[in-house]
């Protein structure tokens, strides 16, 4: 087994070609999260890993093997939930509310420009809908909010995810959850969602 005890954040420092003939390594969000695992890369070679406690792994971050060689960590595609404003009866004040509800239940997020991910929980994901959000089934990569683990981990991430500030609704989303139901003023839905505000469509 090839003990692996140092990792580079987002391979900092290294030449873009070092990194293209390095071996790789999938690992999931339950795993990246663990500071001690074990794992085989793409080069069938059985890795132990041994990171300082509290470190999280991300995707795009190197692993450096006892040896000098180098592991690009992949951020395995997984079930996730995607939550979505209601583009026709909704708002992206939505989203903002259901991200504060999800945190104050402590719930692992990743939080994008137009839409959550979390890990599958139905009873979650009853809630999210009965907020008139879209939530979909899916899969993908889980790269949820660093929170404490960055002062723990010492792992700061800028997640250069190509970010775009341009709050078009999305087009292509199923409103097969809906089964035809309408979320304006004469829709006879109970709209007190203890939004506070008082929730408007």
């Amino acid at each position: 087994m090839l003990n692996v005890t140092k990792l580079m954040p987002q391979g900092r420092g290294l030449a873009a070609a070092l990194l293209k003939r390095a071996a790789s390594v999938e690992l999931d969000w339950d795993v990246r999260q663990k500071s001690r695992f074990d794992a085989t890369d793409s080069q069938g070679r059985a890795l132990g890993v041994f990171l300082p406690r509290g470190q999280v792994v991300r995707g795009g971050d190197v692993l450096v093997a006892e040896d000098g060689s180098l592991i690009v960590v992949k951020a395995a595609t997984q079930p996730v939930l995607e939550v979505r404003a209601c583009a026709e009866h909704g708002s992206p004040l939505d989203l903002l509310r259901a991200a504060y509800h999800l945190g104050n239940r402590h719930v692992t997020l990743e939080v994008q420009p137009d839409h959550l991910k979390l890990e599958p929980d139905h009873v979650l994901a009853d809630m999210l809908r009965q907020r008139h959000l879209i939530v979909t089934e899916t899969q993908g990569a889980f790269e949820p909010e660093s929170g404490a683990y960055a002062a723990t981990g010492g792992h700061g991430h800028a997640h250069d995810h190509g970010h775009e500030h341009g709050h078009a609704p999305a087009k292509t989303h199923d409103h097969s959850h809906d089964h035809g139901h309408q979320h304006g003023p004469d829709c006879g839905h109970d709209h007190g969602h203890g939004h506070g505000g008082g929730h408007r469509h």
